[in-house]
């Protein structure tokens, strides 16, 4: 089993959210040094000045990184450097129903709660209040905007119906295209159009070097994530922003304590970045030897 240290490359936001970043010390470098906090919206809405893509991770049912992605989305500042909202927790098959929620139409509740209840994941993770007072919300600030500039949510989910499963592989089809219809949707949506999107995603599918394959790159292009396809297949470069939420990270830098909750640090060659993963990650998981 091979581990390595700063398995992830970008930026770090602390506290609410982070994102690890490629570190260690290279012979001849000079060494790291400590993260420095910013304010974390200001930091990402610039971000947007550079990538196309800005994603961030989403550790899920967590209310503090809810509470973060509606401050974002209602910053006036977002909606003029965004087109674009792609959720996980929105199942594709309901595109059409989530365009015209969004637009301000009238849907009825119980057609509209299909986007989330029916994903491949159905069940209490996407099931809670605050999945539809996420798509509410950007419903309420388009209804402040010109049609031309309108936030459009991208339901990320394969377009899985569950009318037609009928056993675990007509589901499990359905389950392994998860990241390829989330990275192809983006790349046809998003990167092909020249438009700027928010990717909202749990963390483990912004991975650059994937924990389940020993940090190796696999050769199946399937097994990648979300961001090793955007960025290896479809020449996306993604600004990534890694939650910490219920993480510590004061062992790797004690002064992470002082910082002002939610703050952002970018860590490419930084104290943070060169920590190992599981810093950022501390479950065990287990890992197959490649």
């Amino acid at each position: 089993m091979s581990r390595i240290t700063g398995s992830h490359a970008g930026l770090l936001a602390t506290l609410l959210l982070v994102t690890p970043g490629a570190g260690g010390t290279a012979a001849g470098q000079a060494p790291p040094r400590p993260a420095t906090p910013f304010e974390p919206l200001a930091a990402i809405l610039l971000a947007f000045e550079r990538h196309a893509i800005v994603a961030l991770g989403d550790p899920h049912g967590n209310e503090q990184a809810h509470e973060f992605g509606l401050s974002l989305i209602r910053d006036p500042r977002f909606a003029a450097a965004v087109d674009d909202i792609v959720v996980e927790w929105g199942n594709a098959l309901y595109q059409g129903v989530m365009d015209r929620f969004v637009n301000g139409d009238e849907v009825p509740d119980a057609e509209l709660r299909h986007v989330w209840q029916n994903t491949t994941h159905p069940g209490p993770g996407n099931d809670r209040p605050i999945t539809e007072a996420f798509f509410r919300a950007v419903r309420e600030v388009n209804a402040s905007l010109p049609r031309e500039r309108r936030l459009r949510v991208l339901l990320g989910d394969p377009p899985i119906d569950w009318d037609a499963v009928e056993s675990r592989e007509d589901h499990q089809k359905w389950n392994e295209l998860r990241d390829t219809h989330a990275a192809a949707l983006i790349r046809r949506e998003v990167i092909e159009k020249g438009r700027r999107a928010l990717v909202v995603y749990g963390s483990m599918h912004l991975q650059r070097r994937n924990l389940f394959s020993n940090y190796e790159l696999v050769e199946d292009p399937n097994l990648h994530t979300l961001v090793q396809q955007l960025e290896r297949e479809g020449g996306a470069r993604v600004f990534t922003v890694w939650p910490t939420a219920g993480v510590d990270l004061q062992e790797a830098q004690p002064d992470v304590a002082s910082w002002r909750a939610p703050s952002l640090a970018l860590v490419r060659g930084t104290v943070l970045g060169a920590a190992d993963f599981s810093a950022f990650y501390p479950a065990e998981v287990p890992r197959a030897t490649i």
